[in-house]
């Protein structure tokens, strides 16, 4: 029999002991007259105590191990209390990002099928107008003031667990369940990732080794999710000033007065918040010497957005860009030291943009593309060297199924019986250099097959999103007769937006016309906003984009 897992929650306990006074997770509550941020906090101590009480009233509730509870409550001191009382419990928190839509939303619900329902009043009134899971549920909390909508206040639950003293962690089995995490949604439908406390474990180890991150650094995580990292890590976690479903909007002041509030060492950001507050840095002449590191992920980030916020930051320091997914999440690591200095000048002619080596104890193939499941692996799947293909990854922190979607695990995985485990295809496709490090030629779904070649999204782009005016681009497919005809859609820089669009249209053909892999791209759009996911604002939605090339006149 194998032995239990350790549950993701055992963590919080082991730094409670090891720096109880020291703070977990500060909140910013508002500000002062003067217009100072006031904060509010839970030290790893009272961290630990405070999960330990809701794990026993939501024992006393009726909550159990096993029973997923979907989870509605924004970052927040009760965030992190609610989801660590839940893996404490056993039960299976349901972590659906807002941002996907209420669509969306209520579909993975009712996919999860949730028996317990915790969430603030706003997301009590949407399930009860809209539906949601309401076959399944039985059991609801609101985190905060009472509506009448969700049951007891999770104030009444902490009540209910006082004086009842350690909980008991669960000692999960290797497989059980601890979260369900959906995907994002940005190409196809959001999908239930089923994470287990392995899983988790192996993941914040790999964290912990691949950026040398050590109990006692102060972290500003500007993604929900990865702010649980932080207790586990021994990190204390500043929650930024800033609405998480909006981060292209952030208030680039506010995230640089929480770094120099607290003298934060580690940064999490998407493409998008790096961008806006590197620009403002830019701009500002602003230095972050307290950051030891900054990881960017959701998206490629284009190297002059890394340069940009690079230039911020002490001698030493770095901005990482992991490589990954929800169902592998880090594949791989690249800093900006070796991007800046070696590997943006190949991305720049339209090789791909380089996501560094794989993290030690996965195994990276590069297998040729298909869009059919691919029921056993054979070593006849692998491309030759050097040659675009799709990657796949086997490893200890790779995800095994979605949740109730047969046909989307077995489209997804490759059984690999030889080694008792599987690949996940990552629906990526790039390849593998000669040093080992794997490049990054965009999602398999959006490359443009015509009748003479196929053109991939991001080595083309690449090459037109050098010229100065161009912000960014995205090469789509638009049915021509019998064929298909490459259209570049492009986004200008805002200074850029009154220059000649004939201008323009002449030098990004010119581009074209320097690379072998772009010369057949012969019609450009002007697009005044690009459709982006609303978790990471970075994801291009080159389907809607697509369909709106689809309409403008040839």
């Amino acid at each position: 029999m194998s032995e239990p897992a350790i549950n993701i929650a055992a963590h919080l306990p082991a730094m409670a002991k090891q720096q109880p006074w020291r703070a977990a997770v500060v909140f910013p509550e508002g500000r002062d007259a003067q217009g100072r941020v006031s904060y509010t906090h839970y030290t790893f101590r009272q961290l630990d105590q405070v999960s330990d009480q809701l794990a026993h009233g939501f024992q006393h509730l009726g909550l159990r191990r096993g029973m997923h509870t979907a989870l509605m409550v924004p970052p927040s001191l009760d965030f992190f209390a609610l989801t660590f009382a839940l893996f404490k419990l056993g039960a299976v928190p349901v972590l659906i990002d807002p941002g996907i839509g209420a669509l969306n939303l209520g579909k993975g619900l009712s996919e999860a099928a949730p028996e317990a329902f915790i969430g603030i009043p706003k997301a009590h009134v949407a399930r009860a107008v809209l539906g949601w899971a309401r076959a399944s549920i039985s059991i609801k909390i609101t985190a905060g003031r009472r509506v009448g909508l969700g049951g007891p206040t999770t104030r009444h639950v902490r009540e209910l667990g006082a004086g009842h003293g350690v909980f008991p962690i669960v000692k999960p089995e290797p497989d059980e369940t601890a979260a369900i995490l959906f995907t994002s949604g940005s190409t196809g439908p959001s999908k239930g990732v089923v994470y287990t406390h392995e899983f988790f474990g192996q993941q914040v180890e790999q964290i912990r080794r691949l950026y040398d991150i050590r109990p006692g650094e102060i972290d500003l995580p500007t993604f929900p999710l990865f702010a649980l990292f932080g207790p586990a890590l021994g990190m204390t976690s500043i929650l930024p000033d800033m609405d998480p479903t909006r981060p292209a909007e952030v208030d680039p002041v506010k995230i640089i007065e929480a770094i120099e509030n607290f003298g934060v060492t580690n940064m999490f950001g998407s493409p998008a918040v790096i961008n806006r507050v590197g620009r403002y840095g830019e701009t500002q002449g602003v230095k972050l010497p307290t950051l030891r590191r900054v990881i960017s992920a959701g998206a490629p980030v284009p190297a002059k957005v890394i340069q940009r916020f690079a230039a911020m930051l002490a001698p030493g320091a770095q901005v990482f860009t992991p490589y990954g997914a929800t169902e592998c999440l880090p594949v791989s690591s690249i800093g900006s030291d070796v991007l800046l200095s070696e590997t943006r000048y190949q991305t720049d002619l339209g090789r791909g943009v380089c996501v560094g080596q794989p993290v030690p104890g996965l195994t990276v193939k590069v297998i040729r593309i298909s869009d059919e499941v691919i029921a056993a692996w054979n070593d006849s799947l692998e491309v030759a060297p050097g040659e675009i293909g799709e990657i796949a990854v086997r490893g200890p922190h790779v995800t095994r199924t979605y949740l109730n979607r047969p046909a989307a695990t077995a489209l997804a995985k490759i059984c690999d019986p030889a080694n008792d485990g599987f690949y996940h295809r990552m629906g990526d496709l790039g390849y593998v250099d000669a040093q080992g490090r794997i490049w990054f030629c965009g999602r398999k779904s959006h490359r443009v097959v015509t009748g003479r070649e196929t053109l991939y999204t991001i080595p083309c782009e690449a090459v037109f999103n050098t010229h100065p005016a161009v912000f960014r681009s995205a090469l789509v497919g638009v049915p021509r007769a019998a064929d298909t005809e490459p259209v570049l859609c492009v986004e200008l820089e805002p200074s850029a937006r009154s220059t000649s669009p004939d201008q323009l249209r002449a030098e990004l053909l010119e581009l074209a016309a320097k690379h072998a892999h772009t010369q057949s791209i012969k019609r450009f759009l002007f697009h005044p906003a690009f459709p982006v996911d609303i978790r990471h604002n970075a994801k291009i939605f080159r389907e809607k984009l697509a369909v709106w090339a689809r309409r403008q006149r040839p």
